[in-house]
């Protein structure tokens, strides 16, 4: 029995990584005893950019930038063993945006360098069951902010999808604790964490009867402003998803049948700081909370598939708060639609939209984001081209308009 368990998560965690593909099987994942139930596996990807923006502004030196540029989007290693039932360490690096702007010399400088993004240990309570710890993407709010960079449907994730990326975390990571495990059809992911000191605003502070800042761990101490806490819970009507790996799929192009309905939530107590007119601080608490739908299955003959999803999203990151056009208090609306097109081949197309509605408390306006592509899956998301128009209009800000080619593997 014991066993067999242990097949069966590994199966789940095969076909979590292999959407689609025809070439594709366990991956690298090296046996060290005959049965299996003793392994360690490793995988790797990257994807490359080259990116079209008329809209760039002029540079430091007043110049203007060049339309086109080139960048490795994404260049991971992913390792994890299982040496008995009950133990499972993962640890995962890479880097991220690596371009013209930030390489340097000898490869030395601080900008877009390698790093560790998860390093975690986790305990077995049970078949369903388990609690881990370290630096780790079990995340709350929503699909969205636990998604895989393997999978992704369009070209990249819904960036307010991340809701606490440099804010609280490292890349969209805490180091803490999580339990996570399933009920039948439910599942569920908690964690009690740290949040970071050396944040996005690590050089603010809030001015003068002005708009709150996220410096709370830094400005009033760990005691009061330290820990978050979040949770993510879903119930699924199909197919059952794996959780045995703590990354969201995109989409399953028609492999899998699934409906899932879920919500969560993320909370900092005395995450944001203000200054009243005379300077003194305060604190506010940082609250989100999310309700999403995802939808993936076959439709028709010869490898037709749909792929859905909604998510709306209300951010509580203090009074007025505002982080370049990334977060702000408010809320979001996101949603994106893509369709397997029918085909004998091998290779597949699936164009997709995808459309964003901000409300943005501290301007009393809105951010609107639409987005037009497609996938050229070769061998299912393990080699595919994504070809992306997105138009970005923040409030009263001229629209950004960008066309982006990538090139993705991954074994």
């Amino acid at each position: 029995m014991k066993k067999t368990i242990v097949i069966i998560a590994l199966l789940f965690s095969a076909i979590s990584f292999s959407q689609g593909s025809p070439d594709y099987g366990g991956g690298l994942k090296v046996n060290i005893n005959q049965d299996g139930s003793k392994y360690f596996r490793i995988i790797s990807w990257s994807q490359f950019w080259a990116q079209n923006n008329s809209d760039r502004p002029l540079d430091a030196n007043g110049n203007q930038q060049s339309e086109t540029n080139f960048s490795i989007r994404r260049a991971r290693v992913l390792m994890y063993a299982q040496i008995t039932k009950d133990f499972m360490i993962l640890t995962h690096f890479g880097l991220n945006s690596l371009n013209a702007d930030n390489l340097s010399p000898v490869g030395t400088k601080d900008a877009s360098q390698l790093f560790l993004h998860d390093v975690w240990g986790q305990y077995s309570l049970g078949k369903n069951h388990a609690i881990g710890g370290g630096l780790h993407y079990w995340n709350g709010i929503s699909r969205l902010n636990n998604q895989s960079t393997l999978n992704i449907m369009t070209l990249d994730n819904q960036r307010q999808g991340w809701a606490t990326l440099g804010l609280s975390d490292q890349f969209a990571r805490h180091m803490g604790v999580y339990l996570k495990g399933s009920f039948d059809k439910f599942q569920y992911r908690i964690s009690v964490n740290d949040a970071v000191t050396n944040n996005l605003q690590a050089t603010v502070t809030p001015t003068n009867g002005g708009s709150a800042t996220y410096t709370g761990r830094r400005l009033l101490g760990s005691k009061d402003a330290g820990k978050t806490y979040a949770g993510y819970f879903e119930y699924g009507f199909l197919d059952n998803e794996s959780n045995f790996l703590p990354f969201k799929v995109g989409s399953y192009l028609g492999t899998k049948k699934v409906f899932n309905i879920g919500g969560g939530f993320f909370s900092h107590p005395n995450g944001a700081v203000i200054a009243d007119n005379s300077g003194r601080l305060s604190g506010e608490d940082v609250k989100i909370f999310a309700l999403d739908a995802f939808y993936d299955a076959p439709l028709g003959k010869d490898g037709g598939a749909l792929t859905a999803y909604a998510v709306y999203q209300n951010n509580d990151y203090g009074k007025n708060f505002t982080l370049g056009t990334t977060y702000e208090t408010g809320t979001l609306f996101h949603s994106h639609l893509g369709y397997v097109i029918p085909a004998k081949t091998k290779s597949k197309f699936q164009p997709y939209i995808s459309y964003d509605n901000r409300k943005i408390d501290a301007l009393n306006d809105n951010a609107t984001q639409f987005g037009l592509g497609t996938n050229l899956y070769l061998s299912g998301h393990n080699a595919k081209l994504t070809m992306e128009y997105q138009s970005l209009k923040y409030a009263t800000n001229k629209a950004v308009n960008t066309l982006t080619l990538q090139a993705m593997i991954y074994l």
